[in-house]
């Protein structure tokens, strides 16, 4: 059983230059295609909160997840905790995560551009005007979105408080 789960969430991760085929289908097949991005370092409540309100604003839900090589450019050296593999296993394992496509960049900007999805979705922390693509999708007749976090959760809180917790 646990093979076949494997095989299954396997098929869930996509590149950036394999994922338009299946965005094609989906769009011919009239679903909405909604489209968010992140590091989701360490999943928590927060982050299955906010996944779970982007899945309600349509009917496919891609996650844009950074590389290791990103995240270490925003994050710093010591981040991420989780490789991009397993950080892309974990996020397919959600039932409502359509398709996870790792990128390399330090913005989804390119990734959004070829999906052009129907909805974008960020965080409230973020202005419409200054989310990466939302220019694009708009353009595109999209809509662009934001959805508030739930307070105090967040993978950097988490690793801190951790790191707090260790003994020198």
């Amino acid at each position: 059983m646990i093979t076949g789960t494997m095989e299954y969430l396997k098929k869930k991760l996509y590149h950036s230059s394999d994922i338009g085929l299946t965005i094609q289908n989906w769009k011919h097949s009239h679903q909405k295609v909604v489209f968010t991005n992140g590091v989701f370092d360490i999943l928590h409540i927060g982050h299955i909160s906010y996944l779970a309100k982007a899945h309600e604003l349509g009917d496919k839900l891609v996650i844009g997840l950074n590389a290791d090589a990103s995240v270490k450019r925003l994050k710093g050296d010591t981040r991420p905790i989780n490789n991009q593999y397993n950080r892309a296993l974990l996020l397919a394992a959600l039932f409502y995560v359509d398709a996870v496509v790792v990128f390399e960049e330090d913005t989804p900007q390119q990734l959004i551009a070829s999906i052009l999805p129907d909805v974008l979705v960020k965080g409230a922390d973020y202005s419409i005007e200054n989310i990466v693509g939302a220019k694009e999708v708009l353009a595109n007749g999209g809509t662009v979105k934001t959805i508030e976090f739930i307070d105090g959760h967040s993978s950097t809180a988490l690793i801190n408080k951790l790191n707090a917790d260790l003994p020198c």
